[in-house]
């Protein structure tokens, strides 16, 4: 007889170099729109953020529904209902994230008209996923979908990321006091896993301490329509 056990396959080696802290929260409501108040409270309790490449902020998302309420659209004057497992996430470098712990855990920020209360904070490191979504990605004033698709194929070649397969959402608007923000969602599929890694752990564009240009792993490009909010 002869038997072969097949061999198991090698689980790609994540990158722990750059990771999320998680942070558990209390909150009972806040604004949808609440990107740049949330990015001021944790740079106003984290100075050093402002200053390390890698770091961003996750802005609070929600699920789409929960007992009976539908999440708003962005634009509604409605507000975000955060429930026991919302988190707080915050992307730093693995040699910050001691100190960020220190600055957070335990503090209330103040955000727009809502108190936010946070708990400890618990690492998650990147994911091996070849697919990502990022919510917001800043756009160009008056840039159509091929435009904007295009200029980011073009801002990753040097990075050494291709482009393949691409599906990018509406025009979506942040407030911010010098005015509004444009923004647009972005998948990105068929990535290799040193491309995922790469806009994981760099992202794209700016105001990333605003969640912008952040990205996440993501079930597929059928999905990317209902990840928004």
């Amino acid at each position: 007889m002869f038997w072969q056990e097949a061999e198991q396959e090698k689980q790609p080696q994540v990158p722990d170099d750059v990771v999320d802290v998680l942070f558990a929260l209390q909150c009972k409501s806040l604004p949808v729109d609440h990107a740049h108040a949330l990015s001021q409270a944790i740079l106003q309790a984290v100075p050093w953020l402002a200053d390390e490449d890698a770091a961003a902020v996750h802005t609070i998302h929600v699920a789409g529904s929960q007992n009976g309420w539908e999440r708003p659209a962005h634009d509604s004057s409605e507000r975000l209902l955060p429930s026991r497992r919302t988190k707080l996430g915050v992307r730093v470098p693995r040699y910050r994230v001691d100190n960020l712990k220190t600055a957070l855990e335990g503090r209330t920020l103040r955000v727009a008209d809502a108190e936010v209360a946070l708990g400890v904070g618990k690492e998650r490191p990147l994911s091996a996923e070849t697919t990502l979504f990022a919510r917001y990605i800043v756009a160009e004033a008056d840039e159509d979908e091929d435009r904007f698709l295009r200029r980011i194929a073009t801002e990753l070649a040097p990075r050494g990321i291709k482009v393949r397969k691409a599906l990018c959402g509406k025009t979506q608007p942040l407030a911010t006091p010098e005015g509004t923000l444009l923004t647009r969602s972005l998948m990105l599929a068929d990535l290799t896993l040193e491309e995922s890694f790469e806009l994981q752990q760099h992202g794209i564009g700016e105001h990333q301490t605003m969640g912008c240009g952040i990205f996440l792993p993501h079930k597929g490009i059928e999905a990317a329509g209902k990840a928004t909010g």
